[in-house]
C-alpha cells in the first residue's frame, strides 16, 4: 500500500494545504500519479454553502488550483456520473478533511467505502487529511468531529492496524488548557481504549504525516508522535521509522 495520512490541511497564517504541499507532490511524483480522484464529502460547510452541492464545488475549487501548481490534475467525485467506475479508473484518491461522521455516511450511503478500500490494496496510492486520514483507520471512532448525521457503522477504510487522531492537542501543547474544564483529549483517548484494549492509538500533531509503503511506514514533520496503549503513553521522535505501527492487532467490533 502506498499511503500518505497528514494530520491537517493548513496552519494559521499559511495558505491552504502549504505546508505539506512538498510532502504531496513527492509523493505523487514517487509513484508516477498525474490525475487524482477527490473525495470532498467531509466538506459540509465550504464557502456559506446553500446546499451541500455547492460546498462540494467549493471544496473542489480550494483543493484544485493546490495541486494544478503542483503540477497535477484534480477531479472531485462528485463530478462523475459513474463513482464506481471513477474510482476504478483513480490513479491516485485523494479524501479532504471536514467533518469524519458525514464523509462517512456518505462513503458507506454511496457504496464507495468498500470500492476504495479494494483499489487501495491493489496499489493505488491514497492520501488524506485530517477526516481523510481518520477514515483509513480500523473505524472513525477517534475522531474529534461532532455526530452530525448517524453513519451505517463507525468501520472505516482499515488501511492500518490502529487508530489516528488528527490534530492532536496534548495538555503541554495547548496555551488554553488551564481555562478548559472538559475532559483534554488524552482522557478522551484512554476513554477509547478503556473500551478497546486492544487498539493502539497514535496522537498525530498538527505538521505531521505518516507515510506508508508497502510494510514501511515513517513519521514526517517536526513534532513528535504520541503513542497510546491501554495503560501506556509514550513519545515517539519525529522524523523516525514507526512501522512497529503495522503490527497492531485492532479488531474491529
Amino acid at each position: 500500500m502506498k499511503l500518505l495520512l497528514i494530520s491537517n490541511s493548513t496552519n494559521r497564517g499559511e495558505a491552504y494545504l502549504d505546508w505539506p504541499k512538498e510532502y504531496i507532490s513527492k509523493f505523487m511524483n514517487e509513484h508516477k500519479v498525474k490525475k487524482v480522484l477527490f473525495i470532498p464529502y467531509a466538506g459540509v460547510n465550504i464557502a456559506n454553502p446553500k446546499t451541500l452541492e455547492d460546498s462540494y464545488n467549493a471544496y473542489e475549487a480550494k483543493v484544485k488550483p493546490v495541486f494544478e501548481k503542483l503540477g497535477f490534475e484534480l477531479t472531485s467525485i462528485h463530478r462523475t456520473k459513474n463513482l464506481f467506475e471513477a474510482v476504478q479508473k483513480a490513479e491516485c484518491i485523494a479524501v479532504g478533511g471536514g467533518n469524519t461522521f458525514h464523509l462517512v455516511g456518505m462513503m458507506q450511503q454511496l457504496g464507495i467505502m468498500k470500492a476504495i478500500r479494494e483499489k487501495v490494496l491493489n496499489g493505488t496510492p491514497y492520501m488524506g487529511w485530517s477526516a481523510g486520514a481518520n477514515v483509513a483507520c480500523p473505524t472513525m471512532k477517534t475522531t474529534n468531529d461532532m455526530p452530525i448525521v448517524q453513519p451505517e457503522s463507525f468501520d472505516c477504510l482499515n488501511l492500518i492496524p490502529f487508530q489516528i487522531n488528527p490534530h492532536y492537542l496534548g495538555v503541554e501543547d495547548d496555551l488554553n488548557a488551564e481555562k478548559h474544564g472538559g475532559e483534554t483529549r488524552e482522557e478522551r483517548i484512554n476513554e477509547f481504549l478503556a473500551a478497546n484494549r486492544e487498539a493502539i492509538v497514535v496522537g498525530l500533531r498538527e505538521s505531521c504525516l505518516l507515510e506508508r509503503n508497502g510494510d514501511s511506514l515513517l513519521l514526517k514533520g517536526k513534532r513528535t508522535l504520541r503513542i497510546f496503549k491501554h495503560l501506556e503513553v509514550y513519545e515517539q521522535d519525529a522524523n523516525t521509522d514507526v512501522s512497529f505501527l503495522l503490527k497492531a492487532q485492532f479488531k474491529r467490533s
